[in-house]
């Protein structure tokens, strides 16, 4: 039987990509989304992958979600915190709700998806749990105090709980994707893309493929002593 990956935010962008990745590697994938359904019934449509509807900001919400997955699917092993939103304003103008409403996804978020399956992880002595960052986590950027602090803290959540899971069999990691071609990044003006390109020593945009290559590579048993680490995957855009 086919382990079980669930992955957050997995019907659009990157995490549509991790999941398939993860799907053609023989796992079991259910894909978490928010909001759009129209997104989610076409990408199963296309893909097989079952889709599962909850917001990763409630903790009651993730608890039910989880179970109905489990009970569909199997024990989740491997966990994929993908989802995040932004709600970009220069600190001077950014309003509580948009600092908490990036709080509550990016990184409350993780912790509402990780608590409940970890018990299970410990028990069966196998679990990997990836948290994808950002490179803004870890260099800032302006206009993201929200969502730079939210990312940075996904990246302090893996290196402590790394620590606890790892007699457990259970590893813990980070993926800081820098700019990658989504939806989101190739709706910006096109001189503005430039403008970032000519940043990246690679001289290309990511694609949502080099975030889910790494993805399944942590996923698997060939990554057992791999915990605690943060991916950075930018394209030499920001070096650590």
């Amino acid at each position: 039987m086919s382990r079980v990956a669930l992955v957050t935010g997995g019907s659009r962008g990157i995490g549509a990509a991790i999941a398939k990745a993860l799907q053609a590697a023989g796992y079991t994938v259910a894909a978490n989304y928010a909001g759009n359904d129209e997104a989610a019934a076409k990408f199963t449509e296309e893909t097989g992958i079952k889709t599962y509807k909850w917001s990763v900001a409630d903790y009651d919400a993730c608890v039910e979600g989880i179970a109905k997955v489990e009970a569909e699917l199997g024990p989740v092993d491997v966990l994929v915190n993908n989802a995040g939103i932004t709600r970009d304003a220069p600190f001077h103008k950014m309003t509580r709700e948009q600092w908490q409403q990036v709080m509550d996804t990016n990184l409350s978020g993780v912790f509402n998806m990780t608590h409940p399956l970890w018990p299970g992880m410990r028990e069966r002595k196998f679990g990997r749990v990836i948290n994808i960052s950002s490179i803004n986590g870890q260099k800032g950027q302006f206009g993201q105090a929200n969502y730079s602090a939210a990312k940075a803290g996904d990246i302090g959540f893996t290196k402590a709980l790394a620590q606890e899971g790892a007699r457990a069999g259970v590893t813990v990691n980070a993926i800081c994707p820098g700019y990658v071609a989504t939806e989101m990044v190739m709706a910006v003006p096109e001189k503005v893309r430039e403008s970032i390109i000519a940043t990246i020593p690679v001289g290309r945009l990511g694609e949502p493929e080099d975030i889910a290559r790494c993805v399944v590579f942590l996923a698997s048993d060939d990554a057992g002593f791999i915990t605690g680490s943060t991916i950075t995957a930018n394209g030499g855009q920001y070096l650590t």
